[in-house]
């Protein structure tokens, strides 16, 4: 599997905890996701509909170097802000061409599938496919963006 080294460090730590601390360790994520910069605004951003909580994000790819994350996630809604912080953790600041290689199921490999429901995961999934996505938009890397996540 080829993850950016931070997102496969969060993914060697959930994946040395049991059951129960990873469900702590995704809480604990969930608040450490950043506010938003003044200059984004949430109904600019776009929405991730695969997520049961309001989720937005924001991908800036013009530097493919150095791609900027940003996301909008209500505290109301801890298991999807903290999918969101892994997401920002482990690939903000990536380049272009490490989050095209992240698998599309990477999130299996944090263990959480016996404790998070499917439809939980696939709000996860449906994030890094958006992300993924603008970053092909963006870069123009893909002729055809909507093809794969």
């Amino acid at each position: 599997m080829s993850l950016p080294p931070a997102l496969a460090e969060i993914v060697d730590d959930f994946g040395a905890l049991g059951e129960s601390d990873r469900v702590t360790l995704l809480l604990e994520f969930a608040g450490e996701l950043p506010d938003l910069p003044d200059h984004l605004r949430e109904d600019a951003m776009e929405p991730v509909p695969e997520c049961q909580s309001p989720v937005f994000l924001s991908v800036d790819a013009a530097d493919a170097a150095e791609v900027r994350l940003y996301f909008s996630a209500p505290r109301e809604a801890p298991t999807t802000r903290g999918f969101a912080s892994i997401l920002h953790q482990g690939l903000d600041g990536a380049p272009a061409a490490a989050i095209l290689d992240v698998p599309a199921d990477f999130y299996y490999d944090l263990g959480l599938g016996s404790v998070v429901s499917p439809l939980r995961l696939r709000g996860m999934a449906g994030m890094l496919g958006r992300i993924k996505n603008q970053v092909r938009i963006q870069t123009a890397g893909d002729p055809n963006p909507d093809t794969g996540a």
